[in-house]
């Protein structure tokens, strides 16, 4: 944790949501004046997507697992050393993974590469979304050096809805294919990713309210208003929420527990930023 250059990070496993949340930190950062250095976890797979094929196909021969869950498939050294070297510096370096043809065109580079390892540009704070803000594991502490941690954990069939429908939609992936990459993620799943959940400061989660009973056939994602949202502080988190407060600014809000708080799916964003903005505003404030 650092005092003079913060670390918010928001973590999920693919398809929880964690990329919806960059815009709404964006806004709020430039509400209270701060820059922010946007860092994405993707960037610190070890391989390209060439690269990860080649690497299952040793893993499937050899018996072992491969995942982008998992430590083979990752390097969160880097990571984080990049967390520590901003926290104490305010300073490090970045690349970008390349998803789909758009971005990979934009960089004038083949889809599912990495571009070159550059600085951060010069930010007050630094903004992670991704796999494993809050993986330990072995040697590695990712989540010491994080000031604010949160977590993106949808019930896990509308997890899975919501990986098949961006991968197939946006990245052009087989459906069998994600279906495959999901059962084949498992272990590594159970073991660095729920983990972190216990970890965070605040999750919120999505929790819908139709028929999603086979997410492997299910041909739409349910949307916010066929959804409920649920908000947890982690006891002992470092995130303080006034729940009674919220609950007279968003309607239909109820505490189904002292540390639980539902709203309604369409008003999630909006318990997002009642409950987060307060804390940015102390964390990015307090003095050096």
């Amino acid at each position: 944790m650092s005092a003079k250059f913060p670390i918010i990070a928001v973590t999920g496993s693919s398809g929880s949501g964690t990329t919806r949340t960059q815009p709404l930190f964006a806004r709020l950062f430039a509400e209270l004046g701060v820059r922010a250095a946007f860092v994405e976890g993707d960037s610190f797979h070890v391989y390209d997507r060439e690269q990860s094929l080649a690497a299952l196909e040793r893993a499937n021969v050899r018996g072992e697992n491969f995942s982008h869950f998992g430590p083979a498939a990752n390097q969160w050294e880097k990571l984080e050393a990049l967390f520590e070297q901003f926290g104490e510096q305010g300073t490090g370096s970045v690349r970008r993974y390349l998803h789909t043809e758009a971005e990979a065109r934009d960089a004038g580079q083949a889809v599912g590469s990495f571009t070159p390892w550059q600085p951060l540009p010069a930010a007050d704070v630094l903004f992670y979304e991704g796999l494993h803000g809050g993986v330990v594991a072995a040697d590695i502490d990712i989540a010491r050096h994080v000031d604010l941690l949160i977590g993106m954990t949808p019930t896990v069939n509308l997890e899975w809805i919501q990986k098949i429908h961006r991968d197939t939609l946006e990245r052009g992936y087989d459906p069998g294919a994600v279906t495959q990459t999901i059962l084949r993620r498992m272990p590594d799943y159970v073991t660095y990713i729920t983990p972190q959940f216990s970890r965070t400061d605040v999750n919120f989660q999505r929790v819908p309210l139709v028929d999603t009973s086979n997410p492997f056939i299910v041909r739409d994602v349910p949307a916010p208003e066929e959804s409920l949202g649920v908000v947890h502080v982690n006891p002992g988190g470092r995130l303080q929420c006034d729940f009674y407060e919220l609950l007279t600014e968003i309607p239909d809000a109820f505490l189904s527990r002292p540390d639980t708080l539902v709203v309604r799916g369409e008003h999630l964003d909006l318990a997002m930023e009642l409950a987060l903005k307060p804390a940015l505003e102390k964390l990015l404030k307090r003095p050096a």
